[in-house]
């Protein structure tokens, strides 16, 4: 009996010494999303959850925000650790365009964002150019996706605000019902489970999307190189039976300048090795890999440090 109580009092000074070790190497991270109602919240969470499974002395704290255009300025200042932004918010930081160029890096590729425009399945347009003079609400000012919507109308040699009635969203949720009740005749975005098209397609009514056709892709391509040519497959939204070919980008998981090494590479473990779990938490999901993350990055002076060192060491870099 002294013997076992001797080996309970031993197990029970074990168990106290270790649990400030262990809560010591316990790192929280501040995370950005976007908007309620859009993918990018929908993703955080998965994200959250995924490296909570994997790596339970990871705490990721996700914060709602007004999107890409709030998640670099605060990445930068350091108010983030890690954030999600849109591909081409990510290219125009990291390039310098219209701002001094970014030292962010990147962590992992989130999904692709095919860009769309949606309208009810019940209404004449067909085209692109149908849409114009419309109300077409583009996203939230902060979001990635009006960045995206510029671009490819830049392509095609339109504008925005002048050739069509550009309408900006409080909140990313608000879009279905304008389309609903008819106070927008289309609404734009990307990706092949964004929940805003989900809702469109699911109503009762139904949804069909417009993208552009093959020669509005050649002349968008020779003017934003950058886009890449991405594909929806069939039945990604309910009465879409056959695939979308269209134009966009990888949206990422970005980290702060000063994020250390050994943080990151952490959270890049973490985060593919727990592949099958975001996977079944999200359809979007199943496109955050390593080895996609290897496809989308234009270059690997973008990734960070403690992100290379474990795709290194997985053999993909």
């Amino acid at each position: 009996m002294l013997g076992y109580v001797r080996s309970a009092l031993f197990i029970s000074a074990f168990i106290v010494a270790c649990v400030p070790a262990m809560a010591a190497d316990t790192i929280h991270l501040i995370m950005g999303t976007a908007t309620p109602g859009g993918g990018f919240p929908l993703f955080g969470d998965a994200v959250v959850r995924t490296v909570a499974q994997t790596d339970p002395s990871l705490v990721i704290e996700a914060r709602n925000t007004k999107g890409s255009a709030e998640n670099i300025p605060s990445l930068e200042a350091g108010t983030f650790d890690i954030a999600l932004v849109q591909g081409e918010a990510a290219y125009e930081a990291l390039e310098g365009l219209g701002r001094l160029p970014s030292d962010l890096k990147i962590i992992a590729a989130m999904f692709s964002t095919p860009g769309m425009f949606v309208v009810r399945a019940d209404t004449p347009y067909r085209s692109i150019d149908d849409l114009r003079g419309k109300p077409v609400a583009f996203g939230t000012r902060g979001s990635g996706l009006v960045i995206l919507a510029r671009y490819m109308l830049n392509g095609l040699g339109l504008d925005m605000e002048k050739d069509f009635q550009a309408v900006y969203l409080e909140r990313a949720s608000d879009g279905p019902a304008m389309i609903a009740d008819g106070r927008v005749a289309a609404l734009w975005g990307g990706s092949s489970n964004w929940p805003n098209f989900v809702a469109v397609t699911n109503a009762p009514v139904g949804g069909r999307f417009i993208v552009p056709n093959e020669k509005e892709i050649a002349t968008i391509r020779r003017r934003h190189s950058f886009l890449k040519p991405l594909v929806v497959p069939p039945n990604s939204f309910n009465g879409q039976t056959t695939a979308l070919s269209s134009l966009g980008s990888w949206s990422f998981i970005m980290a702060r300048p000063t994020l250390p090494d050994d943080t990151a590479y952490r959270l890049t473990r973490a985060l593919h090795k727990g592949e099958p779990v975001i996977a079944k938490l999200l359809r979007q999901g199943r496109e955050t890999t390593a080895s996609n993350t290897v496809l989308a990055v234009p270059e690997t002076r973008m990734l960070h440090p403690g992100t290379l060192k474990y795709l290194r060491e997985i053999g993909l870099k």
